[in-house]
């Protein structure tokens, strides 16, 4: 016979476990989402790229008073060289998401992903 304190760890237990499985899903990515990744170096847009429409990788060059390599896969962008002197924005990885951004502060230059929806990162009151 199950004691009363069975049943609680039990149920806690079936909490965890049901949590673990449905949360992942509620906070899944869209990915019906449409994706385009804006560069912009100081206040000029160097280019505009559908990442939904990107069969291989590619790679763009943009040349300023730093040199930077984009690597453009699908669904993703991310800096790959950089010879700013601290290469955070290398360090940095990939933008996938509505919202998500890449910036090389000593080159000016971002990188911003724009979409239908961005999720929102959190809420501060």
């Amino acid at each position: 016979m199950l004691k009363k304190g069975d049943i609680y760890l039990i149920s806690v237990i079936l909490l965890f476990v049901f949590s673990g499985i449905i949360l992942p899903k509620l906070f899944k990515e869209n990915t019906n989402v449409h994706k385009v990744a804006v560069i912009k170096q100081g206040d000029k847009v160097v280019k505009e790229i559908d990442l939904d429409e990107i069969k291989e990788p590619q790679r763009l060059e943009i040349h300023g008073e730093y040199n930077l390599v984009i690597l453009i896969e699908k669904g993703r962008i991310r800096f790959e060289e950089a010879d700013c002197p601290d290469k955070l924005c290398v360090k940095t990885g990939w933008a996938s998401k509505p919202g998500d951004a890449a910036v090389c502060l000593p080159g000016r230059t971002i990188i911003k992903i724009k979409g239908q929806k961005a999720e929102v990162d959190g809420v501060t009151y």
